[in-house]
């Protein structure tokens, strides 16, 4: 019920990026963003949905911001389709472009969907609202001993971005997950400027 009642909410937004509104799901990696947008573009009629883990790499797990601005969101903005090459992540390489019409609603998800350069262009800010270390921890268990050695490097990556590029002060909704579904819960967007330090309300930096 959550779902598709934010799915109902969402399409009455006014667009962000030329006809679309795009909408950001952003969170810590093994947070569950993947499925949770899989949730909702299908409540939102199987709303096209841009995975991040396409357009960060190897060499750029947090550096695709340019990239990003110029083959997705500069087309949408125009009213073109865009295109972009996904990355294989075992591979190493990125595939052949692979095309994003505009749409009503677009869902951009993954770790950075909420950076500071892509905040302009969201109709709304989602944050999965579950604990670093706890999402991490899923995201272990989820990708197995093949993917230890990237995630000892991954969780440094992670806090170094959001420690520099906080996503949840700026969240407009916070998403949890329970056995019964999802709650969907006010964020604290509004709260802080965009250039006002972010702490954790005790004057410290956030831990992650």
């Amino acid at each position: 019920m959550a779902v598709h009642a934010l799915a109902d909410r969402l399409r009455r937004l006014p667009p962000s990026c030329g006809t679309v509104r795009l909408v950001g799901i952003d969170g810590h990696a093994g947070s569950g963003k993947t499925t949770f947008a899989g949730k909702l573009a299908a409540a939102l009629g199987d709303a096209p949905v841009l995975h991040l883990d396409d357009i960060a790499s190897h060499q750029e797990l947090f550096s695709w911001d340019g990239r990003l601005l110029r083959e997705v969101v500069e087309p949408l903005r125009r009213g073109a389709t865009a295109h972009y090459r996904p990355y294989d992540w075992r591979a190493r390489r990125f595939g052949p472009p692979r095309p994003l019409p505009p749409a009503p609603v677009v869902l951009v998800e993954g770790v950075g969907a909420g950076r500071r350069v892509l905040r302009p262009r969201l109709a709304r800010l989602l944050w999965m609202d579950l604990p670093c270390e706890e999402a991490w921890a899923r995201g272990r268990s989820r990708d197995g001993e093949e993917q230890r050695e990237f995630w000892s490097g991954w969780v440094e990556a992670e806090r170094r971005h959001f420690a520099e590029d906080p996503s949840r002060p700026f969240a407009d909704l916070l998403v949890r997950q329970s056995a019964q579904g999802y709650e969907v819960l006010p964020g604290p967007a509004g709260t802080v400027g965009p250039d006002q330090p972010v702490t954790d309300g005790d004057g410290s930096a956030p831990l992650c």
